[in-house]
């Protein structure tokens, strides 16, 4: 609702007031920054003059000062940066809160906070306590919680902002609901390269995922367009913002592809934090398992499957099972339970060394350590037995160990011998499973198991420092993922996200993400949002015809485009070519979306010559989004203006690949064509 005329002039002369205090404390902080700068640089030239006077006491104290200063010059940086980001867009809603003592605060949210010279709060980060009152009320009774405790009140009004160059172009009274003017406004613009901050239209559901702070982890469903990556990028900034001894390189993002993480990565600089660490399960494994040139990505995995490329689909599926978890356990506790060794020895001329003794330290006393770990601390413990404390010996005890134990460090071995056991319940005879052993880059399949085979007798790949980890597209990991990642990340909390309907692993499927709960440790929530913010009403109502579902709720406005059919096309390639030009009037992005990559290279060799258009594959790191074709598995997490679906009538969805269709499908905002 937008507001009087009284009100509307008001507000332009706070606004003007906010943008001369903020041009006076970037000018003042400049100035700091700069001297910061000239300080370090005179501070190193003094320390590099002066080494040889320092003790080691006293250059450890002034080394210590350095870095604290040097600290404080950072924070300062960063938050002239801030500043400097919002100059032209000061903030973007506002609250009036009476509290029940009946004082009255007017707050103004911003994506970072400024104070007057009596240091006075006049503008919020939007990740402050009482922020929080602005994304969680409607006006009315209301409470929020800060480190002093609940505090209640009433929410007396709700106010957002369009301010372009410190022009105060609109001013809305609003409950943001489903007919809130700014978040209609959002959601009908075009769509952009990159994904942006959504800190004005944040609701009410998203907002309960990103302040929880009462849970270690979270488990979250959520439908396609609900926004959970975006939800899980402001829970990142939101994080940052509480709790003070984490930073950027303690969080890692687990991201389905390379693209995937492209696009994202302006959203925290945005909003006024550095990238985290980001990277793909499959590039994560490739850090672990040596012994291969390479790790299979999950997309090439997929994409075996839907080009009908894999040979033995049957043992795959098992591969992925959670039957497969319990056939290895099995397997490795007989391995283990049968490692021994086999004779005496003597290390030296007088040393003899008794087998049961050291089958002794094998199976009871270093029975807690993984079974590589035991002979690598049985090693260090004879050395230090028989040398005098000393270490020199290691070596020479692993070497008499191998020479009289039955068992020797060979994962490969071990692997493939699983698959010979008994343990495995698919049967196979040597040569096929050769075929997947011996090859330079490991299958995607074979890298969980090889991982938890190596993890489970030698340790996992411990990763102390990570606090918190973010998983993307949860609902493409099998449990046996899980599992593992438990195991590196020990001290790390979760936030789990993705959508059983967009589940792309062919080979694995959930009834129901929150079936994950009972893998974490420390308390885990399972939350669902259930709104979509993508797509047309008439793009929902098609989707949902194709999984059968009834309860999404469409928020976009109808646009009154029902989705078009494109059947029995005799001319594919001047039919697509008129559609795409039609499409690109009209919209800043559009995409042609097909069932595999083998398909995408068949269209862009057929319509590049016309329309410049360019294809895309996981490997692309950079693109454009105004004209692209791209596989459907590698679109996941994308969204264009408009989509265009093709699959070739030799090549159709089949039933039980409607998941994919329905991903494709789901990208769309505002136009979709279907060629079928």
């Amino acid at each position: 609702m937008a507001i009087s005329e009284v009100e509307f002039k008001k507000e332009k002369k706070i606004l003007s007031k906010v943008h001369k205090l903020l041009g006076d404390t970037l000018e003042e902080l400049g100035d700091c920054v700069i001297q910061d700068e000239d300080n370090l640089k005179e501070f190193k030239k003094m320390m590099w003059e002066n080494a040889n006077d320092f003790d080691d006491m006293e250059a450890q104290q002034v080394m210590y000062a350095t870095a604290l200063e040097a600290d404080k010059a950072y924070q300062r940086q960063k938050y002239f940066k801030k500043l400097n980001s919002i100059k032209n867009k000061p903030y973007f809603a506002s609250i009036v809160f009476k509290d029940d003592e009946g004082e009255i605060f007017n707050i103004y949210m911003s994506l970072t906070y400024l104070k007057d010279s009596d240091t006075n709060n006049i503008l919020y980060d939007w990740r402050s306590p009482i922020c929080s009152l602005f994304y969680d009320y409607e006006t009315g009774p209301c409470s929020y919680k800060a480190p002093g405790g609940i505090y209640s009140g009433e929410l007396k009004r709700k106010r957002q902002y369009k301010i372009e160059d410190n022009k105060l172009l609109g001013v809305f009274d609003n409950s943001l609901n489903i007919d809130d003017e700014v978040l209609q406004e959002v959601l009908a613009r075009e769509s952009s390269d990159k994904m942006k901050n959504v800190v004005n239209t944040i609701q009410q559901e998203q907002n309960k995922v990103i302040r929880n702070l009462d849970d270690n982890n979270l488990i979250v469903q959520g439908i396609a367009g609900s926004g959970k990556t975006t939800v899980a990028l402001h829970r990142i900034a939101f994080l940052l913002y509480q709790l003070k001894n984490l930073s950027s390189n303690d969080i890692l993002i687990f991201s389905p592809n390379n693209i995937f993480t492209e696009y994202i990565s302006d959203v925290l600089p945005s909003l006024g934090e550095d990238n985290t660490l980001q990277t793909t399960f499959a590039d994560y494994l490739s850090t672990f398992i040596d012994e291969y040139k390479d790790v299979e990505n999950f997309t090439d995995f997929v994409s075996r499957y839907y080009s009908y490329s894999e040979i033995n689909p049957d043992l795959v599926e098992y591969k992925q099972s959670d039957q497969i978890i319990d056939d290895l356990d099995a397997y490795l506790d007989n391995y283990i339970s049968n490692c021994k060794f086999t004779s005496n020895f003597t290390e030296g001329d007088k040393n003899l060394i008794l087998k049961d003794d050291l089958n002794e330290m094998l199976h009871d006393r270093y029975s807690k350590l993984p079974l590589f770990e035991r002979i690598d601390e049985m090693a260090k413990k004879l050395s230090s037995n028989y040398y005098k404390g000393s270490s020199k010996k290691v070596k020479t005890f692993l070497k008499l160990f191998r020479e009289n134990s039955n068992f020797v460090k060979d994962y490969k071995k071990i692997f493939k011998d699983f698959f010979m056991s008994e343990y495995c319940r698919f049967k196979l005879d040597e040569k096929d499973i050769n075929k997947f052993i011996n090859k330079e880059t490991i299958n995607y399949e074979d890298a969980l198991i090889y991982t938890y085979i190596k993890g489970t007798l030698e340790g996992f790949l411990y990763e102390g420092r990570i606090k918190q980890v973010i998983i993307d597209e949860a609902q493409d990991y099998n449990r046996l993922q899980y599992i593992i990642i438990n195991n590196i990340f020990k001290k790390a909390d979760f936030t789990i996200l993705g959508d059983i309907n967009q589940n792309i692993n062919p080979y694995y499927h959930y009834k129901s993400l929150e079936s994950l709960k009972d893998l974490f440790r420390g308390d885990t929530k399972y939350l669902e949002l259930l709104k979509t913010y993508r797509s047309s009403p008439e793009i929902i109502d098609y989707t949902n015809k194709i999984l059968n579902l009834k309860h999404v709720n469409a928020i976009r406005r109808d646009n009154n485009k029902p989705v078009i059919i494109r059947k029995g096309v005799s001319d594919i390639k001047t039919r697509m070519v008129e559609d795409i030009k039609t499409l690109q009037n009209e919209y800043k992005s559009t995409a042609v979306i097909t069932k595999d990559f083998n398909e995408a290279e068949k269209i862009y060799n057929l319509i590049h010559d016309d329309i410049d258009i360019s294809l895309v594959d996981h490997n692309s790191k950079k693109f454009k989004k105004d004209l692209i074709i791209i596989p459907a598995y590698v679109s996941k997490g994308l969204e264009f203006d408009s989509v265009i679906i093709y699959n070739d009538r030799n090549n159709t969805y089949k039933k039980n690949e409607r998941n994919l269709l329905y991903v494709a499908c789901t990208r769309c905002q505002h136009e979709l064509y279907i060629y079928n």
